[in-house]
């Protein structure tokens, strides 16, 4: 029997709300951000939907005036209207502005710490 992906995720999801914008190549789309975690992301699908599942996307969440998180990610699916992506690169300054956020939301210091942990691990 195999085991459902919700049952094996190890990061804990954070709904959040903020400006976002997903581009590729010459394409840029505003989206709308469903939730993030140290791993990936979640949006809901633009329309039109012309993105190459394929190449790499960046996505960049504006946090405030001077935060922001820039990511590059990959399509990991596409279901349901809403686009799910793993991150493959993200810089040092906006790592730092990934783990305050989620430190904040998460409320307990050592969730944050295992999960920092299991990324390391992957």
């Amino acid at each position: 029997m195999t085991e459902h992906p919700a049952n094996r995720r190890r990061f804990k999801r954070i709904a959040f709300d903020a400006k976002t914008e997903l581009s590729q190549g010459q394409h840029l789309w505003p989206v709308k951000l469903i939730d993030l975690s140290l791993k990936g992301l979640l949006i809901e699908r633009p329309e039109p939907w012309l993105g190459d599942k394929n190449q790499v996307f960046s996505v960049d969440i504006h946090l405030g005036k001077d935060a922001e998180i820039r990511m590059d990610v990959q399509l990991s699916h596409d279901n349901n209207r809403q686009l799910g992506f793993v991150c493959r690169y993200i810089s040092l300054e906006s790592v730092q502005s990934l783990r305050r956020l989620i430190e904040l939301n998460l409320g307990d210091p050592q969730e944050l710490e295992r999960e920092l942990g299991a990324l390391i691990e992957i």
